[in-house]
């Protein structure tokens, strides 16, 4: 079984680390005390899972320390163990905390303190440092300080060898009378086209209809329509990608929903169902409108 083992000082980007594996795929354990690592590594494996990634910080006390020999105990017994450990210098630490207004994990005194049950967040930081120092030559140490996040989950992805889950094209067609779909990302409107509606015999069928395609498919406006829309998704598609988006969601609206917009998300996610993991869904086909 692949494992991999997320670290490091809090505010350093474990959650970012965390979060992208599990988007690959990845069974994810957020803050594991290092006490069962190897029972709950055990299990998984038994249970069938090949990739697991597991979240230790500091929590875990003076335990920390047995992070060592545990790694070399999994590897003994065949997992293919991964440690990234993630810091960052100080300052970045205390500009994340006054921006998120979150407390840091030690803050109160967890694991105990001698004196004071409470500390400043700089105070936790460095005690931090200190707890966690013994493992920081583990594994692979990554400095996050100046990282934007996507940055980081490249980076984490190129570690640990992971392949990103393919975007998700998905493609719409809504009626304007209703509304706008509101997790649209790029919205196209195809009332300037012309309106199979006012054929009375196309009148009641679908863009989803052969006599439906066939009249819009003789149209110019109507295939350069679909050709502009194409090739801004060709140019600008891997730009999206960059961005780790999981989905995007093309919607393209006509009056009633029902010809033009469905004949257009038809035609385009053909095109690129060739290359893309490609979704489609029609707002407006479960109900017949007696209106364009």
């Amino acid at each position: 079984m692949r494992v991999v083992l997320i670290t490091g000082i809090s505010g350093s980007g474990k959650s970012v680390a965390i979060n992208v594996l599990e988007d690959d795929g990845y069974f994810c354990i957020d803050n594991l005390p290092v006490r069962f690592l190897q029972d709950v590594i055990g299990s998984l494996s038994e249970a069938g899972h090949e990739r697991v990634a597991v979240s230790i910080d500091a929590r875990s006390g003076a335990s920390v320390t047995d992070l060592r020999v545990m790694v070399a105990g999994l590897g003994r017994s065949g997992h293919d163990v991964k440690v990234i450990f993630l810091n960052a210098r100080t300052d970045t630490l205390l500009q994340r905390y006054s921006e998120t207004r979150r407390r840091h994990p030690l803050a109160t005194g967890n694991p105990p303190m001698q004196g004071d049950k409470t500390a400043t967040l700089a105070e936790s930081i460095e005690r931090e440092r200190d707890l966690m120092s013994a493992i920081e030559d583990l594994g692979v140490s990554i400095d996050t300080s100046d990282l934007h996040p996507n940055v980081l989950r490249q980076w984490v992805r190129d570690v640990v060898g992971a392949q990103r889950a393919p975007l998700t094209l998905l493609f719409v067609s809504f009626a304007y009378k209703l509304g706008v779909p509101l997790d649209a990302d790029l919205v196209f409107d195809a009332r300037c086209l012309p309106n199979p509606y006012y054929t009375s015999e196309l009148r009641p069928l679908t863009g989803l209809d052969e006599p439906v395609a066939e009249f819009l498919r003789e149209i110019p406006s109507v295939q350069r329509f679909i050709d502009h829309i194409g090739n801004f998704l060709h140019s600008w598609l891997p730009f999206y990608v960059q961005e780790n988006r999981s989905y995007l969601t093309l919607a393209i609206g006509c009056t009633g929903g029902q010809h033009r917009s469905v004949y257009c998300i038809e035609e385009l996610a053909r095109r690129f169902r060739r290359t893309e993991h490609v979704l489609v869904r029609h707002r407006s086909l479960t109900q017949r409108r007696n209106a364009p």
